[in-house]
């Protein structure tokens, strides 16, 4: 048994054998008749058939009987003198080709005795005599113990001398014809045959092919015991390791495989017909074919079969052995003490080891990677290789991915079902999936996916074509251009599948670990390339990463600049698709399934998440909390969004968009331009949404949390929704304001954010969460066509303010009141506006701007759409004193003083419809309004002259009356006081009473000042300047001063002026009889606003002084008849006493 202690001795005998014929031939064709001890059979192995006389003489195989009819129909006659070459031509013929059981049997027993012979020895060391010394550990080999040729074959790929190298390589193919014939290997393999029904060992009763398929069934054995452990015969491991050793000793030369080379002869002619055999050239190439359409289906199982024993063992190949053999000991990937040796000779163990090298920058050599590649590759072909994916994946791929075993299809289908696009897969399966991943680094060369290498090739020919073919960052561009329209479907089903699983372990995607294993190692706590953590597993380390990756230096760690480059890289990635994110995937699984199954489309999801952020778990709120605050500093996280917003970046927003640190810079871009021309609805669609999900918190809107956190903690804690946060600061500032506080409480960087906050809610209605949901059914009902955005709906709210429900229509009134304390917030005007403000209000600060466009808007240069929203805001600030904030702050004492009436009626949150104002019109006619108040009804009355819509209690009244009698003139597109001029001219006509009472005010506030009635100031502007310019206007005084000069006959006035003059007295004559004083006071103004006012006051002095004459001759008549009833009364009152006193003496008297 010393003989056959090892399986090296397998090769001992046949290097015997073969020196033997080869000397044998030699010198019989010399004629030396020495040769015969060597020439014959060995001995204690008589062959049955061979004669006594043959075997004493130089016997050849071609003389023998039973094999004679065979080796003339199949060998060539130039064999027939080397019964070596007799023997391979006899053993290695075609399948179709069958001889005789005797020949059969003849042939068996010859190699049998060859291979036992122990003399033979002596035969290598002479054919080898020179290769023996120059290999070290063969010339310390023992001698007569077998151990000498076992090591020329293990070392023969490195024999040099051409006869030893041709013997060893030749005798090879003599034992494994016959698995009976290596020593060793029937003792250790014997009940592992018989237990897997692998044929018989008894001489005989097999014949020469079917003795090579017995070593394939005990290979199909070994490789099926791991896919099926609980179904299968445990082979032995003195018999696993026997084939194993069979395995790499036959890997260099396909012959040496003799049941594999019996099924691949075709196939080796029709596929690798160029290629040589030796150095398992032949293996690959038939590797490489493995899956064409003309590969037999007998020679594909045979090559799966010596795949999978290569990934039993890698030594089973002879070139990746070869090839690795240096960089393995470099990087010790044998020498792990803790593992068994059946660990270490995986072949995942060796790649894990030397990809882990390559990943930390080590160097290994250029021919180990390239072997590296192809069985990577052949991972990632062959699902069926990973016995792993066959025991846990086998109800995935029966129900789900059956008929797709080619070219990477079934484990693609796999990687599919494993997102959950096709059901749910089992953990196991799951986690069977990852390895291979990471065993095959697929991110490292997207050309080892062959699936998706084919699917993507037309995507990386046209968007990557400026990349290294199997440059890693080829994953990159593609997910870059993934839902773009280069990308097509087939590459964007495979990227998306391969990249699911990439996600979850940070070091398959290899330029972020490159990138960043100082920082993870660093701030993570991460080990080596093929090590994990429970503490710290793949999936966490990203997390870790991004979680650094945002702090401010205050914070503390951050880092590195080219590792933050790669996150914000992966992060975008992650946007496209929410199954990208594993940590999203796994928190947020229920929530995905309740709220967002139909949203199938890209990044629907993620919005989906976003939008029921307060139905959502606790787990799954927090992490999608989390990803939206991170997004909110860096917008370029959501890929989709910039991509649709490429057009408008680079046109406005292309500076902040380089920052190397976004800081919420670019959002805030896109939102100031986000009615720009360039910006498309994708864009705009994308940047609403962000908006609207920052009102849900604070958090959400990066530059106002920087800006504000600290007054935010201080001023509103517990306050989370942004839209109460910047409601309690505004509030907190206003106070402030009108107190005239020494110190503000909110920050000056807090009130400019706030500033910026205010101004972009004021673009959306969805963006004032309160005024929205009160005004939903109005906006459906009155405004179901006005889109989102651009203040349009709230736009068409005001316009229809009058048809409001009660609610909303508050909530209106509370916004029109904020606009008109603050017209930078009303964003209609600011947008119709903005050109007219730069050239008429470049230096008007935000609360005077409105008063300083209405103070330019008759300019020439005044922009029509600009006029008329300008107009629009005056007609609300006409409606109610409260919008007319500098008005409300001028008339402050009077309105109190003269229109109490009106204020107890009205409400805080509707409009007074102008009665105030009305009120206030009348009080400036009699002249009673304090300086301040006056200028200011000076100027509404100016302006509401030349356009009757700034009345509105006109506009109220007489709405039927215009309609009527002034139709042509209210149809004019330019409003210049005609109307109002119809009205005064028809008031005979007018019908309804509190229409012609509204005339009739108007005709009595004319009288007050002449700039009140822009017809007649017209008509007599020129007069003014001749007549009256040194008069001051106001209370009527240049007024009084033209019916002078038109009852002055010295005096000459303009046809038209005088004619308007004359009208206006006899429409005040009128209005004097239908509307007589209701007041001394009133009376008073009209007598002195009466064209007739001298000639009245001298009649009315004239009066006075006849009343004076009668008072004075009254006085003297009726004082005369007083003294004489006086002295009568005092005559009869001295008589009365006198007449008393003698009654009283009297009575004393008596």
């Amino acid at each position: 048994m010393a003989a056959c202690r090892r399986v090296h001795l397998i090769l001992l005998l046949m290097s015997f054998t073969a020196c033997l014929f080869s000397t044998a031939d030699q010198r019989q064709q010399n004629g030396n008749g020495n040769s015969r001890g060597i020439l014959q059979p060995p001995v204690g192995g008589n062959l049955p058939g061979v004669s006594q006389s043959r075997r004493a003489a130089g016997w050849k195989l071609a003389e023998e009987e039973a094999c004679r009819e065979d080796m003339a129909r199949l060998c060539s006659r130039n064999t027939w003198n080397n019964n070596l070459a007799v023997l391979e031509c006899l053993q290695d013929r075609k399948d179709e080709s069958e001889i005789s059981a005797a020949c059969n049997h003849l042939l068996w027993n010859y190699k049998l005795n060859l291979t036992t012979d122990p003399k033979f020895e002596s035969v290598a060391v002479e054919v080898c005599k020179t290769t023996i010394p120059e290999i070290k550990e063969c010339a310390e080999e023992p001698r007569g113990k077998g151990y000498l040729v076992s090591c020329l074959v293990d070392h023969r790929s490195n024999i040099s001398e051409y006869q030893c190298h041709q013997y060893i390589t030749k005798m090879t193919s003599i034992i494994y014809s016959d698995y009976r014939l290596i020593c060793g290997f029937m003792d250790k393999c014997r009940e592992d045959i018989n237990a897997l029904h692998c044929g018989s060992i008894n001489t005989g009763e097999k014949d020469l092919h079917s003795q090579g398929e017995v070593i394939a069934c005990l290979e199909k054995g070994l490789v099926s015991e791991v896919e099926e452990p609980s179904q299968r015969h445990l082979v032995k491991d003195d018999c696993k390791k026997a084939i194993l050793r069979v395995a790499e000793l036959s890997s260099d030369d396909f012959h040496l495989d003799r049941y594999l080379y019996f099924s691949c002869r075709d196939d080796r002619e029709r596929f690798c017909d160029n290629t040589l055999a030796g150095e398992g050239r032949v293996y690959k190439c038939l590797f490489n074919h493995k899956f064409e359409e003309a590969m037999t289906e007998k020679c594909r199982d045979a090559l799966t079969t010596r795949q999978k024993l290569i990934v039993q063992d890698y030594k089973v190949s002879y070139s990746l052995a070869k090839a690795c053999k240096s960089d393995l000991r470099k990087y010790r990937c044998n020498a792990d003490a803790n593992l068994p040796r059946a660990r270490e000779a995986r072949l995942s163990y060796l790649l894990l080891c030397l990809e882990s090298a390559v990943h930390r920058g080590r160097v290994v050599s250029g021919e180990c990677q390239g072997e590296m590649m192809d069985y990577r590759r052949m991972l990632m072909e062959d699902f069926s290789l990973s016995p792993e994916i066959v025991l846990h994946c086998r109800s995935e791929i029966e129900t789900q991915c059956s008929g797709l075993h080619r070219k990477g299809r079934t484990l693609h289908c796999l990687m599919r079902v494993g997102r959950g696009d096709k059901g749910v897969v089992e953990e196991m399966c799951q986690r069977s999936l990852q390895n291979l991943i990471q065993e095959a680094d697929p991110g490292a060369d997207y050309r080892i996916d062959r699936a998706l290498n084919e699917a993507c090739e037309s995507v990386i020919q046209t968007a990557c074509k400026h990349i290294r073919s199997g440059d890693p960052m080829i994953l990159s561009c593609l997910m870059e251009h993934l839902y773009t329209e280069k990308m097509v479907e087939d590459c964007e089903h495979r990227l998306l599948e391969l990249q699911y699983f990439i996600s979850r372990d940070w070091k398959l995607d290899p330029i972020l670990y490159r990138k960043c294993q100082g920082d993870a190692a660093r701030l993570c706590h991460t080990h080596g390339w093929n090590e994990t953590s429970e503490a710290m597993p793949p999936g966490a380390v990203f997390s870790c990463l991004y979680r650094h990756a945002y702090r401010t230096e205050e914070q503390g760690r951050r880092l590195s600049r080219d590792c933050k480059v790669e996150v914000q890289r992966i992060l975008h990635q992650r946007a496209l698709d929410v199954k990208l994110d594993p940590e999203l995937q796994k928190r947020c699984m229920t929530d995905l399934g309740k709220w967002c199954s139909e949203k199938t489309e890209a990044g629907q999801e993620l919005e989906c998440l976003q939008d029921h952020l307060e139905e959502l778990g606790t787990d799954c709120r927090d992490i999608v909390g989390n990803l939206t605050e991170l997004e909110s500093e860096d917008i370029q996280i959501e890929a989709l969004l910039i991509r649709a917003c490429e057009p408008v970046i680079q046109s406005h927003c292309h500076e902040v968009a380089d920052n190397q640190i976004d800081s919420g810079d670019l959002m805030e871009c896109l939102v100031l331009n986000k009615h720009q021309k360039e910006m498309n609805e994708k864009c705009a669609v994308g940047v609403t949404h962000f908006q609207l999900l920052q009102m849900k918190d604070f958090r959400f809107s990066y530059k106002f949390k920087m800006a504000c956190k600290e007054d935010v903690l201080k001023l509103c804690p517990n306050i989370k929704k942004k839209i109460d946060v910047v409601i309690c600061l505004s509030t907190t500032v206003r106070n402030d304001t009108l107190q005239d506080a020494k110190e503000h409480r909110v920050a000056l960087k807090c009130r400019k954010q706030l500033r910026v906050e205010e101004l972009e809610m004021s673009e959306d209605i969805r963006l004032e969460p309160e005024l929205y949901e009160s005004c939903k059914q109005d906006i459906s009902r009155l405004c179901p066509n006005v889109a989102f955005g651009n203040a349009q709906v709230i736009e068409c709210l005001k316009e229809n303010k009058k048809q409001l429900t009660s609610i909303c229509h508050q909530k209106v009134f509370k916004l029109q009141e904020v606009e008109m304390m603050d017209p930078e917030r009303d964003y209609q005007l600011m947008r119709v506006c903005k050109q007219m403000i730069k050239r008429f209000c470049p230096d008007s600060d935000a609360k005077s701007m409105l008063q300083c466009l209405k103070q330019n808007k008759n300019s020439e240069l005044m922009d029509p759409k600009c006029k008329q929203m300008i107009t629009k805001r005056q007609i609300t600030q006409n409606t109610d004193f409260r919008l007319n904030p500098v008005l409300r702050k001028a008339c402050k004492a009077d309105i109190p003083k003269f229109c109490q009436s009106v204020l107890n009626k009205a409400t805080d949150d509707s409009e007074l419809e102008g009665q105030v104002i009305s009120c206030l019109k009348l009080k400036y006619a009699d002249q009673r309004l304090s300086p301040d108040c006056e200028d200011q009804i000076r100027v509404i009355l100016q302006e509401s002259a030349l356009d009757y819509r700034l009345d509105p209690q006109l506009q109220m009244h007489c709405t039927d009356e215009i309609s009527r009698l002034c139709a042509e003139e209210a149809a004019a597109q330019e409003q210049t006081g005609q109307v109002e001029e119809c009205l005064k001219i028809n008031l005979l006509k007018i019908k309804h009473d509190p229409c012609k009472k509204e005339v009739l005010n108007i005709l009595k506030e004319s009288k007050a000042d002449i700039f009140v009635d822009p017809v007649l100031h017209t008509a007599c502007a020129l007069d003014i300047k001749h007549h009256c310019a040194a008069i001051p206007p106001g209370r009527g005084r240049q007024m009084s001063c033209l019916m002078e000069a038109l009852g002055d006959k010295r005096v000459r006035l303009q046809p038209e002026c005088k004619k308007r003059l004359q009208d206006r007295i006899d429409m005040w004559s009128y209005a004097a009889k239908v509307a007589p004083a209701e007041g001394f006071s009133d009376l008073a103004a009209q007598v002195l606003l009466s064209p007739s006012k001298n000639y009245i006051l001298v009649m009315m002095a004239l009066a006075v002084c006849l009343l004076f004459l009668v008072g004075l001759l009254c006085g003297r008549i009726t004082k005369r008849v007083t003294r004489e009833l006086k002295d009568r009364f005092g005559t009869d009152e001295v008589y009365a006493g006198c007449k008393t006193k003698r009654s009283g003496r009297k009575g004393l008297a008596q």
